[in-house]
């Protein structure tokens, strides 16, 4: 049998590898794997298969990407959603994302600029704040300690950079009612 990768965006967590899985299950398409942003089949789809697979996987958010550029923008938004979500290494993004997708980080931070409009750095600024917002939600740990579990330098360049991007302090957020809260795969 011949296996086929296919991409799919918005692939970021256990649920939506679940959920690809159950679709594929589904539509009764044979696979091996199911990973971060792309899952491996054990045949070629045909153009009425891969209808149905784009179809399905859009009801539910997730999306097929077809070119190589989105598809490799993709991958470094999954590496940035698990940096962000579970590392607390804190490693310069240039190392990370050069030895994950294995390209001169020039040309992973150009091409991502120019397909997404934004810089790399930005895009995962603004995922480090969408994760203050959950972590300042469970009111479990201090600004301090989430300032230096996502990596911020001190406390108060949390605060600058969440003001920045929200208009308003961590600890005004902390005491809102209703939060404004983002998925990290819909930043």
């Amino acid at each position: 049998m011949a296996e086929n990768i296919v991409h799919i965006k918005n692939v970021v967590c256990g649920r939506c590898i679940a959920t690809v899985e159950d679709i594929l299950s589904k539509l009764e398409i044979p696979y091996k794997n199911v990973s971060l942003g792309e899952a491996i089949l054990l045949k070629d789809l045909s153009a009425e298969e891969n209808d149905l697979l784009k179809l399905e996987l859009e009801k539910v958010g997730f999306e097929l990407i077809e070119t190589k550029n989105k598809r490799i923008v993709n991958h470094i938004k999954s590496v940035l959603i698990d940096e962000v979500s579970n590392s607390t290494d804190h490693k310069k993004l240039s190392e990370i994302l050069s030895a994950q997708l294995h390209y001169d980080y020039s040309h992973i931070t150009n091409l991502f600029t120019a397909e997404e409009g934004q810089s790399i750095q930005s895009y995962f600024n603004k995922l480090k704040i969408e994760k203050a917002k959950e972590l300042l939600e469970y009111d479990e740990l201090s600004i301090a300690e989430i300032a230096y579990q996502l990596g911020f330098s001190t406390a108060a360049y949390l605060s600058t950079s969440f003001k920045k991007q929200t208009g308003i302090t961590p600890s005004e957020y902390k005491k809102m009612q209703i939060k404004g809260r983002k998925g990290l795969d819909s930043v």
